[in-house]
């Protein structure tokens, strides 16, 4: 009785109820305090997306790189310190140690549907003709974002899903990025960082986005991938103007990224 008092931790509140009912002859003392006490505590909601439950904690890991070691043992407590000596980032727990990531895929795919037109999704699936077969690839693109200015993107393949989401993920915390905001709206005067400092043109193929400052309240005013990308970047308003194929989701992604980055050109020319 006293396992299925512990397994009632994994239940929804519903099933718990359902439990409660049984008659009290049942139970002994010690079972009925245990039910007490889960019945008083707080059933708090998991509000991390799937792939995020997933990360091993830092303790565990064991560098295999100089700069990986350096961050372990605390001689780097700063990313910014690594991306302006332009150290390359080999392992991804650097980027989980130093700062508070958070994720979220682009997507890139679609599911089937009638008249060539399903809902996207964010697997990409391509097949390749063997005398086998066919043999299906999936590919997903993820970003990652710590909302202060700080961002990564990366693509990855595989035979299936979750291997493929997971290198995505890895792969964008090896490409960990720095912007800069502003304030520099003409119509806005405000000492917080929540668009981009100036007009910034990026481009990737046929595509080209432009983000242009906005003052407070405006918004996002860019396509809903788009959206992602800029919040997990820090950045809360800003206008945008888009040229080309911009269906073409892994390019559009790719421009927005050469957009933020061309950001940093004012502390270059500051220095």
């Amino acid at each position: 009785m006293a396992k299925k008092v512990k397994e009632i931790e994994k239940v929804e509140e519903p099933l718990l109820d359902e439990y409660a009912e049984v008659p009290e002859e049942i139970l002994n003392e010690k079972d009925l305090k245990e039910l007490a006490e889960m019945k008083k505590a707080p059933v708090v909601e998991d509000k991390r997306k799937p792939w995020e439950r997933d990360k091993k904690p830092i303790e565990a890991w064991e560098p295999k790189t100089e700069l990986g070691r350096e961050v372990k043992s605390g001689k780097i407590k700063n990313i910014d310190e690594i991306l302006k000596s332009g150290r390359k980032i080999l392992e991804a727990e650097i980027s989980d140690n130093l700062l508070d990531l958070k994720s979220d895929l682009i997507s890139i795919g679609q599911s089937k549907g009638k008249f060539g037109g399903g809902k996207r999704r964010a697997w990409r699936q391509t097949q390749r003709k063997t005398e086998e077969g066919n043999v299906p690839t999936f590919s997903a693109m993820a970003i990652v974002g710590d909302g202060n200015g700080h961002i990564g993107y990366g693509y990855g393949n595989s035979m299936e899903t979750l291997p493929a989401r997971d290198k995505s993920l890895r792969k964008a915390k090896l490409n960990i990025i720095k912007i800069t905001r502003g304030c520099a709206s003409f119509d806005c005067d405000c000492d917080e960082l929540h668009t981009v400092p100036f007009k910034v043109t990026g481009k990737s193929g046929s595509v080209r986005i432009t983000l242009i400052p906005a003052p407070q309240g405006t918004g996002l005013v860019v396509a809903s991938e788009l959206k992602k990308v800029l919040k997990l970047a820090g950045i809360k308003d800003v206008y945008s103007k888009s040229f080309g194929k911009i269906r073409t989701t892994f390019n559009t992604i790719k421009a927005c990224f050469d957009a933020l980055e061309k950001t940093n050109l004012t502390e270059n020319k500051e220095e």
